[in-house]
C-alpha cells in the first residue's frame, strides 16, 4: 500500500521533494536519489512507510550521544535507502538499496515493540532518517505519549521544511560530518556538492531546542586534513558555542573503500586541535582510550562520567547536571 508523503511541492507538473537538501525534482513514476520517495499522480509516496529494517537494542552511547541520559537503552532501527552514497558505508546492505526491504510494521507496532523491549527511547539510525521523515514523525509523536524520547542519527542534510517536522517529535540529534567537512571529500566519496548546508541544520536544531551533538568521521589519507578540520570546528563553535559535544570517530574499511583504519595519532591530533580552538567537550570514538572517552568538568577538571566503549558511569554530577565539586552547570541531561 502506498502512503503519501507530505514533504513535497508541485512545480509545473513535477514533484519537488523537500525532505532533504537535494530537493529532487521528479516526473511521474520517478524516485528521488534515495530510491524510496516516488512521484505518482501529482503527489509523493513514501515507499518505506511501515517497512522498518534492522532493529537492535543499543546503549545510547553507541549513537554516539554522550550528554543525554547516559546509560539509557535505545530501540534503534532504519529503513532501506539513503540520500548519501558514502563509499565507506558500514550499513551499505540497507542504505544503498534502491528498493523497499523490511518487515511490515506500523508506528503502533514499533512503539509496542519499544514498550516490550523495556527501552528508554527510540533512535532513527543506520540509514538516513530524513528520507523517511513522515514515518519517523508518526512513530515519534506516538512514542512521546508513552514516555519515550526520540533520537536522529543524521548526515545533517535536512531542509528547513524537514527540520520543522522533526521539531514536532525529536528530542536529540547527532549530526555526522565526514572527512572534516571538506568539499572535495563530499564530492568524490559521498556524491554531495557541498557540506555547507549541514551547518544550517545545526543552527536549526538548536533553534528548535533539540539536544545536539556532533561527530566527525576521520578517514586517513583522504579525509584527515587538519586545516579543513580547523575550518569545520570554528564554524561549529561560531554556531553552537564551545560547549557542544564533538566526537572524532575512527573509520574502518568497508564497502568500496579499503584504506586502513584511522591511526590513533591522527585522531589525537584532531582532539588536540579542537581543544586548542576552545571546544570544552571533545571525545574520540571507536577507540578504547578512556582518557578521551570520559567527560570532565570544563570549570574544575572533576571527572563527571567514566566510559569504557559503550558503558557509562555517572560519578561527578547531581541530578540537575551540575558538577558535584564546583557546581558548574554542564548541560548534561541525567535521567
Amino acid at each position: 500500500m502506498n502512503v503519501q508523503a507530505s514533504l513535497f511541492e508541485n512545480i509545473s507538473g513535477r514533484i519537488k521533494c523537500t525532505a532533504c537538501a537535494r530537493y529532487c525534482l521528479l516526473r511521474d513514476g520517478q524516485s528521488g536519489f534515495c530510491g524510496v520517495r516516488t512521484a505518482e499522480n501529482g503527489h509523493l509516496n513514501l515507499d518505506v512507510y511501515n517497512f522498518p529494517y534492522a532493529f537492535n537494542i543499543d546503549p545510547i552511547e553507541k549513537k554516539p550521544l554522550l550528554h543525554m541520559y547516559p546509560g539509557s537503552r535505545i530501540l534503534s532501527f532504519g529503513t532501506s535507502g539513503c540520500n548519501f552514497a558514502c563509499k565507506y558505508c558500514q550499513n551499505f546492505e540497507m542504505s544503498q538499496r534502491k528498493n523497499v526491504v523490511g518487515k511490515y510494521m506500523t508506528p503502533e507496532d514499533i512503539v509496542k515493540l519499544a514498550r516490550k523491549s523495556n527501552v528508554d527511547g527510540i533512535a532513527f539510525t543506520y540509514n538516513e532518517p530524513t528520507i523517511f521523515m513522515e514515518f519517523a514523525r508518526d512513530i515519534g509523536v506516538l512514542a512521546h505519549k508513552y514516555g519515550f524520547f526520540n533520537i536522529f542519527v543524521t548526515n545533517g542534510y535536512e531542509t528547513p521544511e524537514s527540520m520543522a517536522m522533526a521539531s514536532e517529535f525529536l528530542d536529540a540529534i547527532t549530526i555526522d560530518f565526514k572527512g572534516n567537512g571538506e568539499e572535495k571529500f563530499y564530492n568524490r566519496y559521498i556524491s554531495i556538492p557541498s557540506p555547507q548546508l549541514i551547518f544550517r541544520t545545526i543552527k536549526n536544531a538548536l533553534d528548535y531546542g533539540i539536544h545536539t551533538e556532533i561527530t566527525d568521521l576521520i578517514i586517513p589519507e583522504i579525509g584527515d586534513n587538519l586545516e579543513e578540520a580547523k575550518n569545520m570546528i570554528q564554524k561549529i563553535k561560531d554556531i553552537a558555542g564551545e560547549y557542544i559535544p564533538l566526537s572524532f570517530l575512527r573509520y574502518h574499511p568497508d564497502y568500496k573503500l579499503s584504506i586502513p583504519s584511522t591511526p590513533f595519532v591522527t585522531l589525537k591530533n584532531h582532539y588536540d586541535l579542537a581543544k586548542s580552538i576552545g571546544m570544552k567537550y571533545v571525545y574520540l570514538g571507536n577507540v578504547p582510550e578512556e582518557q578521551y572517552e570520559n567527560t570532565y568538568c570544563p570549570a574544575c577538571g572533576n571527572l563527571l562520567i567514566t566510559r569504557h566503549i559503550f558503558d557509562s558511569r555517572v560519578t561527578g554530577l547531581n541530578s540537575n547536571g551540575n558538577c558535584l565539586k564546583c557546581g558548574f552547570q554542564t548541560g548534561i541531561r541525567i535521567k
